[in-house]
């Protein structure tokens, strides 16, 4: 059991890393969307939208979704109905299918910097109408959202007005709370992070938000265990990595260091599971609304 936590959390520590190349020379955590190609067809809307990331795919699918003709694979929508008859291009870590995109003719791809770049670059090539995006924020998400609206040619008011549904209606929050999404090592999100701003939109302390380290995975930062005590949160955060099901898979890896008990928030008994879907990965916009009725559910309580 513990060994199986111990893979899951060390693929939790690829995404990020894998993300971190992406932004490695961003020092400040911002809407990075990069039109590589001109809008489509001449300012026209695009009819045919092809999405290698599972937020975008949401965004596309809540704006309009007879505009999406492949979509890549992603747990998030396993099990989802109104996904399944839309083509996947690609599945799990896999590279996306470039043969499968193109027979799909689109007249927009939407991929992520630093995932989708050689993919993006071969579609280029072809005079395929694409785009880069990035979501480290709030704000960012608000702008991808407009940005895709506008090039499909719809309204994306009712799904801002949405995403403003999630927040808390009061801001006043300052409990001090640590996230970890993983325990070895101990890695934290600072404030250059997507769980780092949702922390903050709530007025949530986040204790590391400040904080930088040679961690190579941007936006985070590694702590020892002095470190982790010397904090010593009101609340912490304990990130479930994806594939899996136990919670308390990750309550005993944890409960096995000996600083564990010594702590504020555990003594206390607010020590919280959390999605990795939402928190660390925005991944779609339930799992994002799914974090934040969490986040108002267990430290505002």
């Amino acid at each position: 059991m513990y060994s199986r936590w111990i893979l899951s959390a060390l693929a939790i520590i690829l995404s990020i890393f894998l993300n971190a190349c992406s932004t490695a020379t961003t020092q400040q955590p911002q809407a990075q969307i990069t039109a590589v190609t001109a809008t489509p067809n001449n300012q026209q809307s695009a009819k045919r939208v092809v999405t290698l990331s599972s937020l975008a795919t949401d965004i596309i699918y809540q704006l309009d979704k007879t505009k999406l003709v492949g979509i890549t694979g992603s747990s998030l929508f396993k099990n989802d109905p109104g996904f399944k008859a839309i083509p996947r291009v690609s599945e799990g870590q896999t590279p996306p299918n470039l043969e499968k995109i193109v027979a799909l003719k689109p007249d927009l791809v939407i991929g992520v910097e630093g995932f989708s770049n050689q993919t993006i670059q071969r579609l280029q090539e072809l005079k395929i109408p694409t785009l880069l995006t990035q979501v480290k924020t709030w704000e960012s998400l608000e702008t991808l959202t407009q940005k895709l609206a506008d090039l499909i040619g719809v309204n994306p008011q009712p799904l801002l007005t949405r995403y403003k549904s999630f927040l808390p209606d009061k801001q006043d929050q300052n409990i001090s709370t640590l996230v970890l999404v993983s325990n070895q090592p101990i890695l934290t999100p600072n404030k250059n992070s997507w769980a780092g701003d949702l922390l903050a939109k709530f007025q949530i302390k986040n204790v590391a938000a400040e904080l930088q380290g040679k961690s190579p995975f941007g936006g985070y930062v590694t702590l020892s265990a002095e470190k982790v005590l010397e904090a010593n949160p009101e609340a912490i955060i304990v990130v479930n990595p994806p594939q899996t099901k136990s919670n308390t898979e990750i309550l005993e890896s944890f409960n096995k260091e000996s600083f564990w008990q010594k702590l504020k928030a555990t003594q206390n008994n607010r020590v919280y599971i959390f999605d990795y879907y939402g928190l660390v990965n925005p991944g779609s916009i339930d799992a994002i609304q799914k974090a934040c009725q969490q986040l108002k559910k267990d430290l505002f309580a």
